[in-house]
């Protein structure tokens, strides 16, 4: 107990009680306590990402890549200081990164662009209907994401299929399911997680 305060003794008992939670989390593998983490610091997460890039959307999916970036990275976490802060780190450092991506990818169509000259050129965008064998390619792919879906446990795959194959938002999932919100989003990030385990293993094939 003596060598547990000397660790955390720094830390505000908020801070202490989140330290709690991940030695919980890593040491008992318990998921309530990641799902407890999540619960604290969702809103606070989501509330600055919205600020920095002004969508819904996005600032959504980036919390969950956040706490999922966070959760796969735990072990490295030391209690120097606050468990939010390290959070937060992450969470901001995640979404500059989307930003950066974002920015190298949009191209304005509505404006001639200057080449190298001093001329300028037009974009020609390609079409975004897929010739016949496009097509058939697309529905292996699709086919073959059932499959791999298939092969998760009924809970995680119900949440998967939801969500993306359906197209359900957060919120409806948590409705359809009666679900609290955080632990559709806790469990989400968990079937993602297994989902990309058994895409690894068939990557080959896709």
């Amino acid at each position: 107990m003596d060598e547990e305060f000397e660790l955390i003794g720094h830390l505000s008992e908020k801070a202490r009680y989140d330290f709690k939670l991940v030695r919980r989390a890593l040491d008992e593998k318990d998921q309530k306590a990641y799902a407890e983490l999540m619960g604290r610091y969702r809103d606070s997460i989501y509330f600055m990402l919205l600020k920095m890039v002004n969508n819904k959307q996005d600032a959504d999916d980036l919390t969950i890549e956040a706490f999922g970036k966070s959760f796969k990275r735990l072990e490295q976490y030391t209690p120097t200081y606050a468990f939010s802060t390290w959070l937060f780190k992450i969470a901001t450092n995640n979404c500059i990164d989307f930003i950066r991506r974002k920015k190298k990818n949009v191209v304005s169509i509505d404006k001639p662009v200057e080449d190298e000259s001093g001329g300028e050129m037009s974009i020609s965008l390609k079409s975004k209907l897929l010739d016949p064998e496009e097509k058939i390619i697309k529905k292996q792919k699709i086919k073959l994401m059932h499959d791999v879906v298939e092969k998760l446990k009924p809970r995680y795959r119900e949440l998967i299929e939801l969500r993306y194959f359906k197209e359900f938002s957060y919120e409806e999932i948590a409705a359809h399911l009666d679900l609290p919100l955080g632990t559709v989003k806790a469990q989400l990030f968990r079937a993602r997680e297994f989902l990309f385990e058994i895409l690894k293993k068939t990557r080959d094939n896709i």
